[in-house]
């Protein structure tokens, strides 16, 4: 079975989708179809929200948003997947906290402030309604029609897609517009405060900032994203999304004790962040937390430390005039080690596919996203595409799992108006 690939006429369908659904949902035409992608984090895992490096690439997976401005101060939001609407007066979105709500987004116990009537699915969206007339931004009411292509649970950021989409939506029929900057700062805060989801800023800074044929390597201290040329065609290869329908919810899940648990060794260490210790300093940093702290938070540091590093070796490859594979997927294949054994986010069937893939010829892989549940990446020649797709398959009906599904990460551009 061949791996699926959005083309062209695939980005056109959804929009014509988009539009067509909107005029059946809501009547009459929409102003404009705006899209947000996906992302897979090519390496640098929970580092996120430790201040350090990822180096994440935008997917031809996307969000669509048809949308158009109402007379009132009423939101409806439809949901195609789902079949689900949200309505809401915007007058009513005046909770407790501000777009700069300091309270701690890692504290496991923070209870989201979206009300009990817009729970769920509805929270994203609706929240970055929230956000943005939070921040100063004049929103008008709206109808949004939203469809999507990126697999909800699966670790590829389908929220943050969500959200941006409906950012860049929302500012287009309210007659303001959004920076990169500006729209993956709200969709991330959006998820903090409205939705209760301690995400760091990975996924928004990817949906916002991607560009076709690259990888993004972003420092999250600063803000600064680099864009690095991915090629992957021209050695022959390409990158393999192996979604084991295992899905995960970060919200319900240990992602918030990661979190806190890093801060926490911070805090101990006198540090800003994880991301400002030295590599060099591991041993030493290692037995002191295992010591003040407990080993296990000492796991949880240097897999941030040694994951800071890897993603800044991942980069200098990148950029070697010898520039080869085989030392990436061994970068991949550490990465996966650390976030099985260290700081304990993997699945049996996220171990199974990154080890089946690599027996079955791939440079590397390993799972990507949160955790829990959901994709793994494998960095595969193209002729060892099917062997590496039927390994994975047969591993997976042995082992009595769900069939997995299987289709290549192409690099592509960011939230944008596309109708």
């Amino acid at each position: 079975m061949a791996v699926s690939r959005q083309t062209g006429s695939a980005v056109e369908q959804a929009v014509d989708e988009a539009r067509r659904g909107f005029t059946e949902q809501f009547g009459g035409e929409p102003a404009g179809v705006w899209t947000a992608p996906g992302r897979v984090n090519v390496i640098g895992e929970h580092t996120d929200y430790n201040d350090g490096f990822v180096l994440p690439m935008a997917i031809d997976r996307a969000c669509y948003a048809a949308a158009a401005p109402r007379a009132d101060r009423v939101l409806r939001v439809h949901a195609a997947q789902l079949g689900k609407t949200v309505e809401i007066s915007l007058d009513e979105l005046t909770g407790p906290g501000s777009a700069d709500d300091t309270r701690d987004a890692a504290d496991p116990d923070m209870s989201p402030l979206a009300d009990p009537a817009v729970a769920g699915w509805a929270a994203y969206p609706v929240g970055m309604a929230w956000i943005l007339q939070q921040a100063g931004f004049p929103v008008s009411g709206a109808d949004v029609y939203l469809t999507s292509t990126v697999p909800v649970g699966a670790g590829l950021s389908s929220s943050a897609a969500l959200e941006c989409a409906t950012g860049l939506a929302l500012a287009g029929v309210s007659g303001f517009d959004l920076t990169k900057a500006e729209l993956a700062r709200h969709a991330q805060r959006a998820e903090n405060i409205y939705a209760g989801v301690p995400c760091g800023p990975l996924d928004q800074m990817s949906s916002a900032f991607g560009e076709d044929g690259a990888v993004l390597f972003i420092d999250t201290r600063s803000g600064e994203v680099r864009p690095q040329p991915f090629d992957l065609a021209a050695e022959g290869a390409l990158l393999l999304v192996i979604d084991t329908r295992v899905s995960h919810a970060h919200g319900e899940n240990g992602y918030a004790d990661r979190r806190a648990a890093c801060e926490r060794a911070a805090a101990f260490l006198g540090v800003p962040a994880l991301r400002d210790i030295p590599l060099a300093e591991l041993p030493e940093t290692f037995a002191k937390v295992a010591v003040g702290l407990d080993e296990t938070t000492a796991r949880r540091v240097r897999h941030v430390v040694t994951e800071d590093a890897r993603v800044q070796q991942f980069v200098a490859i990148l950029n070697h005039e010898d520039f080869s594979l085989p030392p990436l997927g061994h970068r991949m294949m550490q990465s996966h080690a650390s976030l099985r054994d260290d700081y304990e986010v993997s699945a049996p069937e996220l171990d199974l596919a990154v080890a089946t893939a690599v027996s079955a010829g791939a440079h590397g892989a390993r799972m990507t996203g949160g955790g829990f549940g959901g994709s793994a990446i494998a960095l595969v020649d193209r002729d060892r595409l099917d062997a590496v797709q039927d390994a994975v398959r047969a591993a997976f009906a042995e082992a009595g799992y769900t069939e997995p599904q299987f289709f290549p990460a192409v690099a592509s551009a960011g939230a944008r108006r596309t109708a």
